[in-house]
């Protein structure tokens, strides 16, 4: 199931977890996003072309003690609009990576 960060944080408070999602889980998903495109940043694109682009897809899980985990990194992600969410989410993000 997929969950926006506001979907996910009105989860977590109905049910008395205690977190801040934006403040403690997202920063945690960045800094491993990060690190996952330093690690590759020399095997994408090797022929540096111009004006090209990826997408890719990150899976998350977080744990009891609000520790993130990346699951995987995919290069040819599911676009597919199988939620409310997701039919939201992604036309917009792919409208923003050909601006």
């Amino acid at each position: 199931m997929q969950l926006s960060y506001t979907e996910f944080q009105k989860y977590m408070d109905a049910n008395n977890i205690k977190c801040d999602f934006l403040k403690t889980v997202v920063p945690q998903m960045k800094r491993l996003a990060t690190d996952t495109l330093k690690a590759v940043s020399r095997k994408m694109d090797p022929a540096r072309r111009n004006c090209s682009f990826e997408i890719f897809g990150y899976d998350f899980m977080i744990d009891e003690d609000m520790k993130t985990w990346l699951i995987e990194v995919n290069t040819n992600p599911c676009l597919e609009l199988s939620s409310p969410y997701l039919a939201r989410l992604i036309p917009a993000m792919l409208e923003n990576s050909i601006k």
